[in-house]
């Protein structure tokens, strides 16, 4: 999955909690001094949502929470002091919380929790992760005095909204400066005082309670905090929004990462909602950019192309109805991956299988028979409704978890058809108590749907979504189905791929079946096999070449009598090897093409299947590039005569177009 990443090798701080009153006081700080720190510091804080989308199986048991954060209105996430008349900072990944959030505007609350709406930003830095702005009705005119030159090694302050307890002051050591890491072009201070999740944006004081930084991080690998030096607020550019960090850029199907500078800057003074719009619109272009560049790299390997997809372009389909992602190894070669986990059942047979592939959940759906076709491909509330029968998503209050039972509608509805013009359904719903969207792409097929979710954070959420459609293109699909559901799915003639214009299907029940491409035409009776509403159909779509381009189509057509029977028919289609690939490709290629046991029309016994197959193409002395092996299985012993007279009417019923 795409992702964003800090080029900084520190761990930003825990951005929530629930903010009490007051002052408590962890340092000897001059009383004196304390009225002023009180009046000059405030949380940084977010309205909770009044309205929640979400259902849940049971009432939500609130009264495990804290008194003061399950009464508390606002979520508070941050801490911000006053330094000028009207002028006020913390830091800027406390602002970004404020990024498309689910919550309500970002405002400051003081101690005796009145709370102040955000007028303008007035300055902004990404790499130095701080914020100016003002209020729209500032309290009053109290501020905290700066010294832009502290001196090393004597006593500081860390004061911030710590843990969500009101404002609390906790004493240490100015104990070093190091490079910032991208270009060395200023340092940042180092402090033994302890800073807790919320202290972020909060002042670090010097004895006599002057500015001297701006909390900002923990270190990684040290009991040690951070903080950006206050002259760096001081001398930046006014009026200025300046974006200048380097941002690592990865995406799900192989380990490449790119390390480029996110760069750009727009004029403030702005509104807190009109600098959101300015900043997202930078973010968007770059993000774009950045995976449009990552999947440039070296295109002559980027799958399609080169050796390492070579062997995937050659495999027999893979028959699985659970999806599956095309991505690369350390070795450089293109293969399926994600791994099926469980498996829960609903009613009327439909049930659905989840999985995962890095942090992309993966699943098939398998639509009940009480639930029509057109509802579930088209009310995305009955979808999600099913999926989280699952039991998959809860929400967590308190140590008890209450199992979400509907979303509702989704808040973004849109088909997205990616690179194979297959046509994805991506819908996004809102979780606001958490600030979080989930998104969700999901491909119709025959039995119900595969499909791929992610959970994003609020403001990562066109990222998330970014990624999800590129991903798309990395996903290997089988369509798998009874003849009932698949006359069903074959009419939402919108939903289906380019590919299966070219496909024809038909049949009447216990008379006569048919299945038509540019490649093949198969066609039998119930002389072969049964032809009946839960008879099984299963085209198993793969990647190969054709007409020297790369395209996605069947490879292999499947049929059984039902679903529970071992009796079945297939046709699958076998591309000659090229001379990079492994013995073993080349060995099955030799014995098919010369027609050798087991591809030599003899019966044979297969754990208790009898299984006989021949081969439909050009014989070997036409050097024939595609050859189709065809197979009949039947359970139970039976005689080669027998065997050999279904196998002719499956190949009398069998005419390659495309050799």
């Amino acid at each position: 999955m795409k992702r964003w990443m800090r080029s900084v090798a520190l761990a930003m701080l825990v951005l929530v909690g629930l903010g009490a009153q007051g002052v408590t006081h962890a340092a000897s700080m001059n009383p004196k001094l304390l009225p002023n720190v009180q009046a000059s510091t405030f949380e940084v804080v977010a309205a909770k949502p009044t309205d929640d989308p979400l259902t849940y199986a049971r009432k939500l048991p609130m009264e495990l929470l804290p008194y003061q954060e399950r009464n508390d209105k606002y979520y508070s996430v941050g801490t911000a002091f006053a330094i000028g008349h009207n002028r006020y900072v913390t830091a800027g990944h406390v602002l970004m919380i404020g990024l498309d959030s689910l919550w309500g505007p970002l405002a400051l609350r003081d101690a005796s929790g009145k709370v102040y709406a955000i007028d303008k930003i007035l300055k902004f830095s990404l790499r130095k992760d701080f914020v100016m702005f003002s209020l729209k009705q500032p309290p009053s005119e109290s501020m905290l005095p700066v010294d832009i030159h502290p001196q090393m090694n004597t006593v500081v302050y860390a004061v911030g909204n710590a843990l969500g307890t009101g404002i609390v002051i906790r004493d240490g050591l100015y104990t070093s400066d190091t490079p910032e890491q991208q270009a060395g072009s200023w340092k940042w201070m180092r402090f033994s005082a302890a800073a807790s999740p919320g202290n972020s944006g909060g002042p670090l004081l010097d004895a006599h309670g002057k500015v001297i930084g701006v909390v900002l991080m923990k270190s990684a690998n040290e009991n040690l905090n951070y903080a950006l030096p206050i002259g760096e607020v001081l001398n930046a550019p006014d009026d200025k929004a300046d974006i200048d960090e380097r941002v690592s850029y990865q995406f799900d199907v192989f380990d490449t990462t790119l390390h480029n500078i996110f760069k750009g800057a727009f004029a403030l003074p702005l509104s807190q909602q009109a600098f959101f719009k300015a900043y997202d619109r930078l973010q968007r272009d770059y993000s774009k950019e950045q995976l449009k560049k990552l999947l440039a790299i070296d295109p002559d390997t980027m799958f399609p192309n080169g050796e390492g997809s070579s062997e995937l372009l050659h495999e027999v389909s893979s028959m699985s109805n659970f999806p599956s992602v095309v991505a690369r190894d350390n070795n450089g070669q293109w293969g399926l991956a994600g791994k099926r986990s469980r498996k829960v059942t609903l009613s009327d047979n439909g049930y659905i299988e989840v999985g995962s592939y890095r942090d992309n959940l993966l699943m098939h759906l398998r639509r009940p028979d009480s639930l029509s076709a057109a509802k579930l491909y088209h009310d995305p509330k009955t979808l999600m409704d099913l999926i989280l029968r699952t039991g998959y998503m809860k929400r967590r209050v308190g140590n008890d978890r209450v199992k979400i039972v509907s979303m509702g509608e989704p808040v973004r509805n849109y088909v997205h058809e990616d690179k194979w013009h297959r046509r994805w359904q991506i819908r996004v719903w809102p979780m606001p108590y958490g600030n979080t969207n989930v998104i969700l792409a999901t491909l119709p097929v025959p039995d119900g749907y595969v499909g791929i979710m992610q959970f994003a954070k609020a403001s990562q959420t066109y990222d998330y979504r970014l990624n999800a459609e590129a991903l798309t293109d990395f996903m290997y699909v089988t369509y798998d189905g009874m003849l009932q559901q698949w006359k069903t799915f074959l009419a939402q003639r919108d939903l289906l791929p380019d590919a299966f214009k070219d496909i024809r299907i038909d049949f009447d029940y216990g008379k006569r079946f048919s299945y038509a491409s540019d490649a093949l035409h198969l066609s039998w009776t119930p002389a072969l096999q049964k032809i009946q509403p839960d008879s099984m159909l299963t085209l198993g779509f793969s990647f190969f070449r054709e007409h020297g381009k790369v395209v996605w189509g069947v490879a292999d057509v499947w049929a059984a009598p039902n679903p529970y029977d071992s009796d079945a028919i297939n046709v699958a289609r076998l591309a000659q090897p090229t001379s990079d690939m492994e013995d073993n490709f080349k060995s099955t290629w030799h014995k098919v093409e010369h027609r050798r046991h087991p591809y030599d029309g003899v019966a044979r016994n297969d754990d208790d299947i009898m299984k006989i197959t021949a081969v439909a193409g050009p014989l070997a002395e036409s050097n024939p590039q595609v050859l189709y092996p065809v197979y009949y299985h039947r359970e139970g012993a039976q005689p080669q005569p027998v065997m050999a007279a279904k196998l002719k009417l499956l190949l009398d019923g069998l005419k390659i177009r495309n050799p």
